[in-house]
């Protein structure tokens, strides 16, 4: 099987990032990821493309020189996919008309609730007893892109902001690679 090229998009810890690694490790798995893209420089994730020798680029996008350099990276290399694993910025409109519906985003949440940041916060004040995440093509509307897959779980009375997360991001390390999956087939 030819895998397809694939590049992560990332801010934070990279636990997402993590789980796509290993799922590339199955054969049947169609992406290899190719190339990392952080906005921090301080993102934890970087240490695990440091460890699989996976080459990357931290970038601030809102800088047009820096989207130029990011695209011809990313077309030189051949990238089929991006996947948006816990990138906490939100991409300009030429990068996402560039890469049209070639972008996948995690989300947080069931959407189209919640849309944005501090989803656990929000469904827990609003007293859900659902919620989960949603894995969706990105498009030029904060995450409003196609729905690809959706994962629920329950919300107890005794969880916290915490445990919630906890929760829901057990339901997206399956979610982003089953999306994928689904993507290709």
């Amino acid at each position: 099987m030819v895998k397809k090229k694939a590049c992560v998009f990332i801010s934070g810890s990279g636990t997402n990032l993590k789980e796509l690694l290993k799922s590339t490790r199955e054969y049947n798995f169609p992406i290899n990821i190719n190339y990392i893209v952080s906005n921090s420089k301080n993102a934890k994730g970087l240490k695990l493309a440091k460890l699989y020798k996976i080459p990357f680029r931290v970038i601030n996008l809102d800088k047009i020189i820096n989207l130029e350099t990011i695209l011809k990276e990313l077309y030189k290399k051949n990238i089929s996919l991006i996947c948006l694993a816990g990138y906490m910025k939100i991409l300009n409109k030429k990068f996402i008309n560039r890469f049209n519906k070639k972008i996948i985003n995690i989300h947080p949440s069931l959407l189209p609730k919640y849309k944005g940041l501090d989803t656990f916060k929000r469904a827990l004040k609003n007293s859900e007893k659902l919620t989960g995440c949603t894995v969706h093509y990105v498009n030029k509307k904060l995450d409003s892109g196609k729905i690809i897959l959706k994962k629920k779980v329950f919300i107890e009375l005794n969880d916290s902001v915490i445990s919630l997360k906890a929760k829901v991001q057990a339901k997206e390390y399956r979610a982003f690679s089953e999306s994928i999956i689904s993507i290709f087939r």
